[in-house]
């Protein structure tokens, strides 16, 4: 296999589900990860799905496992995606394009406000909603209501998925799935794990079979329309959300200052990358930086390692930390986050 194929290969290559899971939906058909039959070879289907869901509860984690790509960031804090982050799905008979938006919480803030109001007009646009929930709840709380409504309001084809099913008994899913059944007529339900990869391919399965006749919008070698700028700094950001105490993290923005490529003395490519972490307080630039350093060393490398790994070449990574009071609350740096159509 040339390496062009083998990239391709494993780029759009999810696991095979683990789970023996079934569960019937309300289509009357049931899902066990078991893939639905192929269609005539000359349709190809394409369209645009958004995935919503609060925040935390492992969208990011499941588009990642769909695209088998680091596409947004994963860290077990909230607000972990601030931007609207698409993602591409190439199968032999349709190209997905995943919409992740920030998850759906109270605003505290500008920033805040505008990450809310991103998920939902992108849900207004999509082909089909992917609506993802936690297993582990008990009724469908302020936020799942919500986002209910407004998938209501739309009328969208939607999907609900129901993550983090290895941590609830069947039962517990089974009364989950009657519940929100009853609220609104989903093309199908589909319990799902991302930690055991259970499930994971049926979600491709289903929204495939929802999707019209349609062009591939994008290259087939691609898997984001993000930049490589975006991805850097996404990739940074992340490892700082993993690392940091909780009052820090959401306070960080993370602008790359300087990306320039470059060949080394042994004639080896070489991104030479700049970037900068601003937080709000003072306090905070102490805890990022850490005891002699230690904290920003650590962000680094475990960052420089994720790009060397997307990027396929050397990473020369340097990082600063400054200080830029209350910015989430500044419309001179928060229109950045804003949706643009």
């Amino acid at each position: 296999m040339s390496e062009k194929a083998q990239k391709e290969t494993g780029r759009n290559k999810t696991k095979k589900s683990t789970g023996n899971l079934s569960l019937k939906v309300p289509n009357g058909t049931f899902v066990t990860g078991t893939k639905v039959p192929k269609r005539r070879k000359d349709m190809f289907k394409s369209g645009f799905v958004s995935i919503l869901g609060r925040t935390n509860v492992g969208k990011s984690s499941i588009i990642n496992s769909l695209v088998g790509e680091k596409v947004a960031a994963i860290a077990n804090k909230p607000q972990t995606t601030r931007t609207v982050i698409r993602a591409i799905v190439n199968r032999p008979n349709s190209q997905i394009i995943f919409i992740d938006t920030p998850g759906i919480h109270k605003p505290k803030s500008k920033l805040g406000d505008i990450m809310v109001e991103n998920a939902f007009e992108v849900a207004k646009d999509v082909d089909v909603v992917v609506f993802v929930i936690e297993a582990t709840s008990d009724e469908i709380g302020k936020g799942d209501r919500l986002i209910l409504d407004k998938i209501k309001e739309a009328k969208k084809r939607t999907i609900l998925v129901i993550n983090k099913v290895d941590l609830v008994s069947k039962e517990k899913v089974a009364k989950l799935i009657d519940l929100y059944k009853n609220e609104y007529d989903f093309a199908s339900i589909i319990p799902v794990s991302t930690v055991k990869n259970t499930n994971l391919e049926v979600i491709l399965d289903e929204i495939e079979k929802n999707l019209k006749e349609g062009p591939a919008y994008y290259n087939i070698e691609e898997y984001t329309d993000q930049t490589t700028r975006n991805l850097v700094e996404e990739t940074i950001r992340e490892k700082a959300l993993k690392l940091l105490n909780d009052e820090v993290p959401h306070g960080i923005l993370v602008e790359v200052d300087k990306m320039k490529k470059r060949k080394t003395m042994e004639n080896e490519p070489i991104y030479n990358i700049d970037a900068t972490i601003y937080c709000l307080r003072e306090s905070h630039k102490g805890i990022i930086i850490g005891k002699n350093g230690s904290m920003l060393k650590k962000i680094g490398t475990y960052a420089r390692e994720d790009l060397e790994k997307m990027l396929g070449i050397k990473i020369n990574l340097k990082l600063w930390v400054k200080v830029r009071e209350d910015w989430i609350n500044d419309a001179k740096f928060i229109k950045n986050f804003k949706l643009q159509k």
